[in-house]
C-alpha cells in the first residue's frame, strides 16, 4: 500500500546481529524476548522487531522456534505488532523461502531487505501469506532497485537503514535514499535507523523530517555518548525522547 501521511513511529529492535556488537543483555529465548518486549513497550515502543533463535543459540527461520517466540511476545505485549527478520544472513535464497513457507504462526510484519537475492519472490510469498512487508533499504542501490521492482505498492512502510559507521556518511546516505523515493513519488511511511553510534545521528535527522525511528540492541549497544547501554528499554526510552522533540546530540 502507498501511504498518504507520514507517521512518527517508534520501533524497538530487540536482538539479532546487525550491529556486530556483542552485548550480555541481547535476548534470545522466548522468555527473554517477552520480557524485553514488555519493558520496551512500557517506555514507548509501538512495534517490536525481533529474531528467533534455535536451541543452539543461532538465528533461525525454522517454524517451531519462530512460533515459540511469537507466542511468548504476543502474550506479554497484546495488541503490539510484531515484525520478524527475513535477512539472507540467517538463511539464504532459496531455502529461506521454504522455511518461511512452513511458518505455522505468522508475524504481523517482516523486514525484507531489497538488495538481497530472491527478494521479489520472497515478497510474493509474504503477500500470499498475508504478512506485511517493511522494505529494508541498506544501500543507495537498494533504493533504486526497490523503485524499479514495483514492490513498493505491496509494502506497509520503508526502513531506511544505512550501514555507514561514520555519522556524517550515514546521515548523507539516508538523505540520498530518501531522495530516490521522493523522486519516484513513493509515499510510504518511513522508519530511519543505522548502525552503532551513527544510528543516533540518522534518527535525529529522521525526527526533524517527521519520519519514524527504530532503537534497540540490534542496531546499537551504545548510548549517544558512546557508553554501553544497559538494555533495550534504555535505548527505546531515549528514542521516545527524540520522538517527543528532545535533542540528544
Amino acid at each position: 500500500m502507498l501511504g498518504d501521511t507520514p507517521m512518527m513511529m517508534l520501533q524497538a529492535c530487540l536482538n539479532g546481529s546487525r550491529s556486530g556488537e556483542e552485548h550480555p543483555g541481547i535476548p534470545r529465548t522466548p522468555a527473554e524476548l517477552a520480557n524485553e518486549g514488555r519493558t520496551s513497550v512500557a517506555v514507548g515502543a509501538q512495534v517490536l522487531h525481533l529474531h528467533a533463535y534455535d536451541g543452539a543459540g543461532s538465528e533461525t527461520f525454522a517454524p517451531e522456534p519462530c512460533a515459540a517466540a511469537l507466542r511468548a511476545v504476543r502474550a506479554a505485549c497484546p495488541g503490539i505488532p510484531i515484525s520478524f527478520s527475513t535477512s539472507a544472513d540467517i538463511e539464504p535464497h532459496p531455502s529461506r523461502l521454504e522455511s518461511i513457507a512452513g511458518w505455522t504462526e505468522l508475524p504481523d510484519l517482516v523486514t525484507a531487505n531489497q538488495g538481497e537475492e530472491g527478494i521479489v519472490e520472497l515478497c510474493d510469498l509474504l503477500n500470499a501469506r498475508g504478512i506485511g512487508i517493511e522494505a529494508g533499504l541498506l544501500h543507495l542501490d537498494d533504493a533504486h532497485e526497490f523503485v524499479r521492482s514495483g514492490v513498493a505498492a505491496r509494502c506497509v512502510r520503508v526502513l531506511i537503514e544505512p550501514l555507514d559507521a561514520d555519522p556524517g556518511a550515514a546521515v548523507a546516505h539516508a538523505a540520498a535514499m530518501e531522495q530516490v523515493l521522493a523522486d519516484a513519488r513513493v509515499t510510504l511511511d518511513q522508519v530511519h535507523h543505522g548502525d552503532g553510534v551513527a544510528t543516533w545521528h540518522v534518527m535525529s535527522r529522521a525526527v526533524e523530517r517527521k519520519h519514524g525511528i527504530r532503537a534497540g540492541l540490534e542496531d546499537t549497544t551504545k548510548l549517544p555518548d558512546g557508553e554501553l547501554a544497559p538494555d533495550n528499554a534504555t535505548l527505546v526510552r531515549l528514542g521516545a525522547r527524540m520522538v517527543a522533540g528532545e535533542s540528544l546530540l
